[in-house]
């Protein structure tokens, strides 16, 4: 089955949707005109229940379908990025050093799509919650939203969520049962020294020099303190210290990201990152403080549900244009802790060639508009088939 007609018929006002989202933009858990702009649809749509201020600023929609029957879940995230926008676009952001350059704003408005469609035809059985996300990017909306209670409070019983691709073949879906996206945390050190002139560098404790021992240390994690065939990224992202050129500077600053699938290998960097920090201080007679700091869990696809997203987005593009298995990659996602407190699959789908995401020239691709809507919309009557009326003979 292709894109459904009556979303087809959608395409103009999705887009429109999206651009809109697209020029005002909001950070994190701060995504109250977004959520509004979203509510405001829902209602227009005529949905059964909407719940507003979940984790914050993000909503549930309830849909009812014909007859009794379980809750699935869909999700689609809301928030922006602090990058100032380089498109030049006629609906590029509004707002200065914020702009949609990960897809939110598209994510967001394929699942009001299919919440149109849905409301529209109730063509299955039981309910369908849209779950509309703040804080992907950080801060965890999704895990706000899971101690919120949503998924005993609405009874969802499986959860699925899409997510763009730039580079993939536009229309093309990819998942993976089991773990598909790494866990990731976060290490600040900061490195407390003793200043002085740039030419008496021995009545220094140079931080400098500490820091740039500590880097070169860290490094040795992944090369010679973990098994290579255990999947593990570190990454040092910001050194910051020093005014001037004859300076020896009081301190300095270092973090980077972590990112892992297995727990004993994010306990291994943990306890080494530990060890360098400490002997590192010794070394340079500097103080040395490690902020290490646990992020999202690994984002891991239960196979049942994988199986059957995989089987309805065959339905939608064809078979020929979903991979089932493409494996791991090492971004990270807090659709996660959805994942922990319900089975479901998270998927991409191809948007054609372009910048990737987290770049300031990336647009989202509306052509995926109605292909992402319909999937969402075929998962829910596929999975909750309405019940077939008996004609009487």
């Amino acid at each position: 089955m292709p894109v459904l007609n009556r979303i087809a018929d959608y395409v103009d006002d999705m887009t429109a949707w999206r651009r809109h989202l697209h020029e005002n933009p909001e950070l994190g858990f701060d995504c109250h005109q977004t959520a509004a702009f979203v509510a405001e649809r829902l209602r227009e749509f005529g949905v059964d229940e909407l719940h507003e201020g979940i984790g914050q600023t993000g909503l549930v929609a309830i849909i009812e379908g014909q007859g009794a029957g379980p809750t699935i879940g869909l999700r689609a995230d809301m928030d922006a990025l602090p990058i100032h926008e380089e498109t030049g676009l006629d609906y590029a952001s509004n707002v200065p050093g914020r702009m949609h350059a990960c897809g939110h704003d598209g994510h967001t408005s394929m699942l009001l799509g299919a919440a149109k469609y849905l409301a529209e035809t109730r063509n299955f059985s039981g309910r369908v919650a849209l779950i509309f996300q703040p804080a992907e990017e950080d801060g965890g909306g999704g895990e706000a939203m899971v101690q919120d209670g949503i998924m005993d409070r609405f009874d969802i019983r499986h959860v699925f969520a899409l997510h763009n691709s730039p580079g993939q073949d536009e229309g093309v879906f990819q998942t993976a049962p089991g773990p598909i996206m790494a866990a990731v945390d976060t290490f600040e050190i900061h490195i407390q020294g003793r200043g002085g002139h740039g030419a008496m560098p021995h009545l220094t404790a140079d931080p400098v020099v500490a820091a740039v021992g500590i880097v070169n240390a860290i490094q040795t994690i992944s090369s010679r303190n973990h098994y290579a065939m255990d999947e593990l990224v570190l990454s040092v992202t910001q050194i910051h210290t020093g005014s001037a050129d004859n300076i020896v500077p009081d301190s300095a600053y270092i973090c980077g990201t972590v990112r892992t699938f297995e727990p004993h290998v994010q306990d291994m960097v943990r306890r080494r990152m530990t060890q360098i920090c400490d002997g590192q201080a010794a070394s340079y007679d500097v103080s040395v403080r490690l902020d290490y700091q646990t992020g999202y869990p690994a984002t891991i696809n239960h196979p049942e549900e994988t199986a059957f997203a995989v089987r309805v987005a065959g339905e939608v593009v064809g078979a020929h244009r979903v991979i089932a298995d493409s494996g791991r990659e090492m971004g990270a996602e807090d659709f996660s802790y959805m994942l922990e407190a319900r089975p479901g699959c998270y998927l991409f789908i191809g948007q054609g060639d372009g910048p990737g995401v987290h770049h300031p020239a990336y647009d989202f691709n509306d052509e995926i508009l109605p292909v992402g809507a319909s999937f969402f919309a075929r998962l829910v009557e596929t999975a909750q088939p309405a019940p077939v009326a008996i004609a009487a003979g």
